[in-house]
């Protein structure tokens, strides 16, 4: 895309620099726009309002002469400090707690006092914090939810109360208000299953990382939880549980409550992108299909699992120097993450080689728990697996029961791992696919890292390093023959924000295949395994922003091409496009306020927009 990538480098810091240079100047080309993160910001509160307002507190950060403005002398100690001292104490606050939940819950309280600290804490030690409040850690936090509960914050919407979902969700803001939701209904959390109102900590959680890795503006962002009930006995028997006590609804009712949530949005947040997260089985792909028609939304397990992994493979077909249109691909684990992987390779095929949907699939071979899925398991099959089942009288004189059999025929150059049963890539299977592809390219993906199909060290060894391999949990290098070789995550916060974000600057009317692809091959283009062939394949997620910038250019790019963008004023300069892209990304920084009247001043600057803004 770029002819020179240097030239390009120092263009995208070109942003952010002006930011820390020029505070109270407004960006010369962007700061008219709404979004618009540079220059002083709005603010019509003062005293210990503007102090319990985690979007425009800055602590001991405020300077002496804002802290004369907005009546804050008398309720700070005298020393003002920088957001670099005040993270520098955040950090040995944190590093002090027991255990990865006690950490966890210090992170909690520190975003709902100080977010910009909380997001500058995060973005300084992303590595290390990240899998505190995400995975694995975020998962223990939502199983101890009701036990740690000390605060409410998103929005609850239980069956029970149907006629009043629309007026809960109107207590969020007017409809320019709101940029991104996140929805669950608790039923399949980060692979611990049903976990009700609990998963309302996991919409949390996605819209944190929409934030730290995409800049979506935290105050213009709504987390949800539909209280379906519950199938957890443990949670059905514990007397603190806070959510619904009945068994789940299904059917009917079930689909009138999300419809009427899904209405509800529409109507009051029309310009709002909406994400579902960590619905079960039997739902995710069914409401995804159902409502993608009507407006711009995405499901992380089924969308952003395929998106990040394709680029993956992407970038391993590149290497191996193999056309995506000739692959062979064997998936191990065909649940919502695996057919979401295949459907996004399909659609991948499809349009690079312009063959049908139907007969891309058939370069894709799905086995379950069953074996190969095949056309006369019939009612067996779900909705998403029905497009993967193969002819019977193909596989007669085979072994379809078992993986390794199914690979011997098929003999794959892909080989994706999404089942959860941990060890199962065995050096047997491995060997075998490397004796009849030079690269073989194998993903066990299962998480949390107990799940794994195989370990990397184990793949490498077994195929004397010839293996491409990518993850679903981070693991160090590994050190074979003398070289050490980075293992790629495929960790969808590199994707699913850039995404995200792309749609909400478009204000894109749908979220169609072909921006899914454009978002896949700009972070497939930004591999280390292009220049390196021993490189990772996928980027680094301390990188994620510039990541972010780039796959959201090229949504929004696809997007005026198919003519669904709304939002006017696109610069048509990819260049320029990606300095518009960065000028509306918030930053974890101090901006300078800016004291208005009450009455003529916007929810934002009144502090009424976010969790801490319901009035």
């Amino acid at each position: 895309m770029y002819n020179n990538y240097h030239q390009k480098f120092f263009y995208t810091k070109m942003s952010p620099q002006y930011k820390q240079s020029n505070p109270n100047e407004k960006h010369p080309k962007f700061g008219h726009l709404p979004l618009s993160t540079s220059g002083p910001q709005d603010c019509a509160l003062i005293g210990s309002s503007l102090l319990n307002t985690p979007y425009f507190n800055k602590g001991v950060g405020f300077t002496p002469e804002e802290r004369v403005q907005f009546k804050l002398t008398g309720l700070l100690p005298q020393n003002v400090q920088t957001l670099e001292q005040q993270t520098k104490r955040a950090y040995q606050q944190y590093s002090s707690r027991a255990d990865d939940l006690a950490k966890n819950t210090f992170m909690t309280s520190l975003h709902v006092q100080n977010e910009v600290l909380y997001y500058k804490l995060i973005q300084e030690h992303l590595k290390e914090i990240f899998s505190i409040i995400y995975t694995p850690t975020e998962g223990d936090a939502i199983q101890n939810y009701s036990r740690l509960f000390r605060r409410a914050s998103g929005c609850f919407l239980n069956v029970n109360d149907i006629t009043r979902v629309r007026e809960d969700l109107s207590q969020w803001g007017n409809p320019e208000d709101i940029d991104y939701i996140v929805v669950t209904d608790g039923e399949e959390i980060l692979g611990i299953g049903d976990q009700g109102v609990g998963g309302i900590l996991i919409s949390e959680a996605k819209l944190v990382l929409t934030t730290l890795c995409a800049g979506i503006h935290p105050n213009r962002t709504l987390a949800v939880v539909l209280d379906c009930g519950t199938d957890n006995e443990e949670l059905l028997n514990d007397d603190l549980y806070l959510g619904l006590k009945k068994p789940r609804v299904r059917g009917k009712e079930y689909d009138d409550f999300v419809d009427t949530f899904v209405q509800s949005v529409r109507e009051l947040f029309p310009r709002a992108y909406l994400h579902f997260e960590d619905f079960g089985l039997p739902n995710a792909r069914r409401i995804l299909d159902r409502y993608r028609p009507q407006m711009a939304c995405f499901n992380d397990d089924v969308q952003g699992t395929g998106c990040v992994t394709l680029a993956a493979i992407m970038a391993g077909l590149h290497v191996s120097k193999v056309k995506l249109q000739d692959m062979r691909m064997v998936i191990f684990g065909a649940g919502t993450a695996g057919t979401g992987i295949a459907d996004q390779v399909r659609d991948a095929i499809a349009a690079d080689s312009g063959k049908s949907k139907e007969e891309a699939a058939k370069q894709i071979w799905c086995v379950d728990k069953p074996g190969l899925l095949l056309k006369s398991q019939g009612s067996n099959l779900t909705h998403a697996q029905i497009p993967y089942a193969r002819d019977d009288d193909d596989f007669e004189d085979t072994d379809t029961t078992t993986l390794l059999s199914v690979i011997k025929t098929v003999k794959p150059h892909v080989l994706i791992g999404t089942s959860t049963r941990p060890k199962t890539f065995t050096e047997e299977i491995c060997t075998e696919i490397a004796s009849h592809v030079s690269r073989p390219i194998i993903f066990p993906l299962s998480d949390p890292t107990r799940l794994h199909e195989a370990q990397p060290s184990d793949i490498y060894a077994w195929t004397k390093c010839a293996a491409l391999i990518a993850t679903g949990s981070p693991f160090p290098p590994v050190k074979f023959g003398g070289k050490e070789y980075e293992v790629a995550e495929c960790n969808n916060s590199t994707c699913f924000p850039g995404i995200g974000l792309g749609c909400v600057l478009s204000r894109t009317k749908l979220l169609s295949d072909k921006m899914l692809v454009a978002a896949v091959k700009a972070l497939a283009s930004q591999s280390p395994a292009l220049e390196d062939g021993e490189g990772a394949l996928l980027p680094d997620v301390v990188n994620v922003r510039e990541i972010s910038v780039r796959i959201a250019a090229a949504v929004i790019g696809q997007s005026v091409e198919e003519g669904l963008a709304v939002e006017e004023g696109i610069p048509d300069d990819e260049e320029e496009l990606e300095e518009w892209v960065r000028e509306q990304m918030w930053e974890p920084v101090y901006r300078p306020l800016k004291l208005v009247s009450k009455e003529t001043a916007t929810k934002v600057a009144k502090g009424q927009l976010g969790s801490a803004g319901v009035d």
